[in-house]
């Protein structure tokens, strides 16, 4: 069985090293919080991986449009047909911590990366990677120690019955704070960059 399949194969084709990498864990991510990032990846010239054990159609659509684009100005049809988005749906098995693990094993300590997994985001975190998750708070291997603390803490709770965790669904005020965050951690990144 494969471990994982890209269903584009934009990470052959030869992008910039310049280029800002993100790894969303796609499984939990919500479809509103995905289209800022596709937004961003292909506004702000990123290459971004998509991580889960399913293919998720927004990600597929907005690779496909994204190819049309870039491929719209190019007459040689060999040329044309080697340019591709740098958007890539990463296809993992279904199985605990598989999209995680494959997310560990690609970013880097100057990628970003957007999880709601604590655990994961510690892992991100200790390899130098900023990491955001749903609400636009941002993890780093400075401060994640205490958000894993607490992590601990209600999971112990839970445990014996004394707290129910319930976040509330995710909203306008939400999705602006997440994409604040994740446009200030972007802007940081490209300027690294240069």
């Amino acid at each position: 069985m494969i471990d994982f399949c890209m269903v584009s194969n934009a990470s052959k084709v030869g992008y910039s090293r310049d280029m800002v990498e993100l790894y969303i864990d796609a499984d939990s991510c919500p479809k509103p919080l995905r289209a800022i990032v596709l937004k961003a990846t292909v506004n702000r010239n990123l290459k971004a991986f998509f991580v889960a054990d399913r293919p998720l159609k927004d990600v597929q659509q907005a690779y496909e449009e994204h190819t049309a684009l870039l491929r719209s100005d190019v007459d040689q049809e060999d040329e044309r047909r080697m340019i591709k988005s740098p958007i890539t749906m990463v296809v993992v098995e279904s199985g605990e911590d598989r999209a995680d693990r494959w997310i560990v094993d690609h970013a880097s300590k100057d990628s970003i990366a957007i999880t709601r997994d604590i655990i994961l985001a510690d892992l991100l975190a200790q390899k130098g990677a900023t990491v955001l998750d749903d609400r636009g708070n941002v993890f780093t291997n400075e401060n994640i120690a205490e958000r894993l603390s607490l992590r601990n803490a209600m999971t112990t709770l839970r445990e014996y019955g004394v707290f129910a965790d319930k976040q509330k669904p995710i909203g306008p005020k939400e999705i602006r704070e997440f994409s604040a965050a994740f446009d200030r951690e972007i802007t940081k990144a490209l300027k690294q960059k240069r």
